[in-house]
């Protein structure tokens, strides 16, 4: 990775944060057999195929109403996630989008340090809706690490693009721990030893969908 300084930092428009979601509509279709096949060992074998319903029509919603502002956006993402997910992956998803549209405000463009704001807003909102804690094998084993990544490549001066290739880079290696964890939350947590030896579904999607937030908020 080419370290960028802060003066090189862009900012996140409202288009950029829909082309992020257009982005993560398209990593979970891509994805959609291997998020079912991993959740097939502690659950329905449907997690890709309900955030792909859920994902479908958020791409529906935004190529006719996108927002005009990164809150706007986001609001949009996590009430049609809640309505059309359903489950905890509807919830806890729709949870994380609601709470970073919370704490982006009416701001047109978020800085670097606003848009950590609202990383930090969506993460203590999934510990709040899901009692989740790192190691309960869940998406929060890959939230967790990508906003502490975030966190300390602002503190050290990063500029954006860098802090959310940290980020994307900690929660893929959150999703790669889950392997070796027991399910604590849950059906899957009834399961016990045997899901052990599989990736969770929610910390790769999450890993999926900060890795598309990388590629799509900073550039």
């Amino acid at each position: 990775m080419t370290e960028t300084t802060i003066n090189e930092s862009p900012t996140v428009s409202a288009k950029k944060m829909v082309d992020w979601v257009l982005e993560c509509a398209r990593v979970i279709d891509e994805n959609l057999e291997l998020l079912n096949e991993l959740d097939s060992t502690c659950g329905d074998a449907d997690h890709g195929s309900n955030l792909r319903r859920g994902f479908t029509g958020v791409r529906t919603l935004l190529g006719s109403e996108p927002g005009d502002t990164p809150a706007a956006v986001l609001k949009k993402v996590g009430t049609t996630l809640v309505s059309q997910v359903g489950g905890s992956s509807g919830a806890l998803y729709g949870t994380f989008f609601l709470r970073m549209a919370l704490a982006a405000g009416q701001d047109r463009e978020l800085d670097r340090a606003a848009l950590g704001e609202a990383l930090e807003a969506a993460a203590r909102g999934i510990t709040e809706r899901g009692q989740v804690q790192v190691g309960d094998k869940t998406l929060y084993d890959s939230l967790a690490p990508a906003v502490e990544a975030y966190s300390n490549a602002q503190s050290e001066g990063r500029s954006l693009v860098d802090s959310l290739q940290l980020a994307a880079k900690a929660a893929e290696e959150g999703r790669d721990s889950t392997v070796n964890l027991t399910a604590r939350k849950g059906r899957a947590s009834y399961l016990g030893g045997r899901t052990v030896g599989h990736a969770d579904a929610g910390a790769t999607s999450m890993a999926l969908i900060l890795r598309a937030a990388a590629e799509n908020l900073g550039p």
